[in-house]
């Protein structure tokens, strides 16, 4: 990816969570995202990178064995991926609401019209949205 000054290879957004197990089978058995890698007790902590298909975009989730208390944002802070089939969104709502995690009203009615909403075990709320994106 060629940015203006600099170019990337790769982007990855990460965060911590208490939950990394939970955390864990919603993004790689309820959403399908491949695992990448996993660590453990590297500088004390554990983690798990996971990738998005053709994309080089990771997500990250890390816990320390101190604990890594981090508290939900508003409920508009989305990560939202873009899927064009909607029978694979109802495949990923399915195998979601067998883990126990329903669709969520969202706080803002524009990811209503093609999208659906739900918050993973830490509160964080996924939309998958029902087209190419931009």
């Amino acid at each position: 990816m060629k940015f203006k000054g600099f170019s990337a290879s790769q982007i990855r957004v990460a965060r911590p969570t208490d939950r990394l197990p939970e955390i864990t089978a919603f993004y790689e058995e309820g959403i399908g995202l491949p695992k990448l890698t996993h660590f453990i007790n590297h500088a004390g902590y554990d983690g798990v990178v996971f990738g998005l298909p053709d994309c080089q975009y990771q997500l990250e989730f890390t816990t320390h064995e101190e604990g890594s208390p981090c508290p939900a944002p508003s409920k508009d802070n989305l990560l939202v991926l873009y899927i064009a089939e909607n029978k694979e969104i109802q495949s990923i709502v399915s195998r979601l609401a067998n883990q126990g995690f329903h669709p969520v009203e969202p706080e803002n009615p524009y990811w209503e019209e093609k999208g659906i909403t739900i918050e993973d075990p830490d509160g964080w709320r996924l939309v998958l949205m029902n087209n190419e994106g931009i």
